[in-house]
């Protein structure tokens, strides 16, 4: 088995368990949403634009109508829809029930990806079981992570966190829902139109760039429309914000996005999302031990759940791929 993609998308899933806990901070002084998203994607398309020039100056193809209304497909789903749909979920509800729909990105994908025959299902196999009993584990574990609190293990113990649910209007908390929902499909589509980008359009850093800029454009329409067009709001206050908005542009958008891609390339979008529950994990242990957040057996429960379940797809995608050397049948 190579090793590689999976110490990359360990890598990954770090630097946005890092952003998190440093973007809940930024948000906490007082910095606008559309904002972070926004600059974020400047820097980032910033940054790869030149790398992205010199690295495939000579063997980058010809940008076409098609290829470009592929990319700015890409755009809308994977940076500028998927990032405001979080985070309008996260406002209409609470962390820990946003939170917890980041971790169903693996079960979308499993569940989308044979109407674009890019997987196939085949429930009768030992990878085919494997990795739909992954995710409906998966899928079962987020929900102990968003229902569930327990008693407090670490720290002193705190309200049940569905108390705030009770308290939110239930229009408001509809609308949450429905935003949450549509945001690990917006995900998913993204990971699977990536695979496609990548056969019709070979250029990893060239697309990627594009990504970022129309993206930007887009959101910046947005922001334009919905924020108040003065410097102090445009620009971040204090360093902490700067940082944020920085390592955000540069180490999650541009590197991540980077390497999630090339992921996608080497060994599928399954394989890619399967990671993604150990974001909200990782998180979780920062937060204990740099933030001093309350730890609740729940939580426990819920990451193991969910780990036993991305070992489940994991197992199924690598069993998968030794039966395809070995030509047998799936």
């Amino acid at each position: 088995m190579d090793w590689k993609p999976v110490v990359m998308m360990m890598a990954v899933v770090i630097m946005y368990a890092v952003l998190n806990v440093m973007t809940k901070i930024a948000f906490n002084e007082g910095m606008h949403t559309t904002i972070v998203i926004v600059v974020r994607l400047l820097v980032a398309a910033l940054f790869l634009s030149p790398i992205a020039y010199f690295k495939e100056r000579k063997s980058r193809p010809k940008l076409t109508i098609e290829i470009f209304g592929y990319l700015f497909l890409s755009a809308l789903l994977g940076a500028s829809l998927l990032q405001w749909l979080f985070f309008l979920g996260l406002r209409y509800t609470t962390a820990t029930f946003a939170s917890a729909f980041n971790n169903t990105t693996p079960m979308f994908t499993f569940l989308l990806t044979p109407a674009f025959k890019i997987e196939k299902i085949n429930v009768a196999s030992r990878s085919g079981a494997a990795k739909l009993t992954g995710t409906a584990v998966g899928l079962a574990g987020a929900m102990v992570l968003a229902l569930y609190q327990g008693p407090t293990l670490i720290g002193a113990p705190a309200e049940h966190l569905a108390t705030a649910a009770a308290h939110s209007g239930a229009r408001r908390w509809v609308m949450g829902l429905a935003a949450l929902l549509g945001f690990p499909t917006s995900w998913s589509m993204w990971f699977i139109l990536q695979s496609k980008i990548g056969t019709k359009y070979p250029a990893l850093y060239s697309s990627t760039p594009w990504m970022f800029l129309l993206s930007f454009v887009q959101m910046a329409v947005v922001g334009a429309a919905t924020e108040k067009m003065t410097l102090q709001v445009w620009v971040p206050g204090t360093v902490l914000q700067a940082v944020t908005v920085l390592f955000a542009g540069v180490g999650v958008l541009a590197l991540g996005f980077l390497a999630m891609s090339w992921c996608v390339e080497r060994r599928g979008p399954v394989f890619t999302t399967a990671f993604m529950p150990l974001i909200q994990i990782i998180t979780a242990g920062i937060d204990v031990a740099i933030l001093h957040e309350q730890l609740h057996l729940g939580s426990v429960v819920g990451s193991v759940i969910v780990v036993v379940g991305l070992y489940s797809i994991l197992w199924g995608k690598s069993n998968e791929a030794s039966t395809i050397e070995a030509g047998g049948p799936l």
